[in-house]
């Protein structure tokens, strides 16, 4: 059988606040789709945060809506979980790709946690928190147990495990070591590793969630996984997908200003749809206004956003070494001393934010946090 992988597609999510960039998320997304179709899959196991909120738009779902008919006629089935961002904070969570359960979308929660197509068990956890630990332990020997007579066994989870990710809900010994595939969710990093009897994979984000995802997209790209499974044995193949908009990043020493953005501007020329641009300037004493103003009338005509930051050194400025030695992320967990992973992760990423002027990134990590913790309790 062959099944394709995906997650993370968080579609709703209108980043910087720019309704551009939520149509590139739905754009990928009916991309992956139609290339799902192409590529004669029996089955897709979406592994968690289908939408940016447990409360999507309109359009969100009828994106989805969409996507799911297309492959219902083409009789695709979806299994899928919700993941933290699509699920609601209340007693009881009823995710939104229930509303998918007639049109295809064959949910995987704690009322079905499984589901048998042939000889294949696909079965999951939808997300847990940290401070679920054990009950998350639970359901997945209980899942180990009841998958045990298939030969071909899939587990999907959103959880982040402490082998990849500093913060995690799930040690990589706590996971059951009698499947052949498990289709992982929650990191939006391409992760594809050996694991008790198959592979362990992260698909990532389908799109550029974050600007710290440029080093693993330019890596490893955006799209989805292509899998064969037979008799336990497992291949996969990695479907990479051209994303709509292009980001930069770049690092201009402010000697050599001009003839950069002269580079830069002629580049950007070339490209299909206007980009965005994170830009760096350092250099000595200079003004950080008539910069902005300078950068301004050069890339806003042709830019969909771009983001400068400074890094102003002064002649008498000393620069104090950096301690390697220092994790940052480990020290403000600790700080914090709390059980809340989101209030964690967030202070986390404001801390990175901030330290490199992102304000506009801060306010989008404050908006989702402030949607999972308060508006999916009403």
């Amino acid at each position: 059988m062959k099944f394709a992988h995906l997650s993370d597609t968080h579609l709703g999510y209108r980043q910087y606040g720019l309704v551009d960039r939520e149509l590139d998320f739905y754009n990928v997304f009916e991309d992956i789709i139609d290339k799902i179709i192409d590529l004669d899959v029996d089955f897709v196991v979406h592994s968690g945060d289908l939408f940016e909120t447990s409360r999507p738009s309109t359009d969100a779902l009828l994106k989805v809506q969409r996507a799911v008919n297309k492959l219902d006629k083409a009789g695709i089935p979806i299994y899928a979980i919700a993941g933290n961002h699509d699920m609601p904070r209340r007693a009881n969570p009823i995710p939104p790709q229930v509303l998918f359960k007639y049109n295809g979308i064959k949910l995987i929660s704690p009322i079905k946690s499984f589901y048998r197509e042939e000889d294949y068990f696909i079965g999951g956890v939808p997300y847990k928190p940290q401070n679920r630990n054990l009950v998350l332990k639970d359901d997945l020997e209980r899942l180990s147990k009841k998958a045990e007579p298939f030969e071909n066994k899939i587990l999907v989870l959103h959880q982040g495990i402490d082998k990849y990710v500093p913060q995690y809900e799930l040690e990589i010994g706590d996971l059951p070591i009698n499947f052949n595939y498990y289709a992982m969710g929650h990191l939006h990093n391409y992760i594809n590793d050996s694991f008790g009897e198959g592979r362990l994979v992260y698909p990532g984000s389908t799109e550029i969630w974050k600007s710290n995802e440029l080093e693993d997209y330019k890596k490893n790209g955006k799209g989805f996984v292509l899998v064969e499974m037979d008799h336990g044995e497992v291949s996969t193949e990695r479907i990479k997908m051209d994303l709509p908009r292009e980001f930069i990043n770049e690092n201009i020493d402010y000697t050599f200003l001009n003839n950069e953005i002269l580079k830069l501007k002629s580049y950007i020329e070339k490209l299909n749809k206007p980009p965005i641009v994170n830009l760096t300037i350092s250099g000595k004493n200079f003004a950080g206004a008539d910069v902005y103003e300078y950068l301004n009338k050069e890339l806003s005509d042709s830019t969909l956003l771009f983001r400068p930051n400074f890094n102003i050194i002064e002649d008498n400025q000393d620069i104090a070494p950096i301690n390697e030695g220092i994790n940052i992320d480990k020290l403000i967990s600790e700080k914090m001393n709390s059980e809340n992973e989101d209030v964690i992760n967030l202070a986390v990423d404001l801390f990175n934010d901030l330290s490199k002027d992102n304000t506009e990134e801060a306010i989008d990590d404050l908006k989702v946090c402030y949607d999972k913790l308060f508006k999916g309790d009403d």
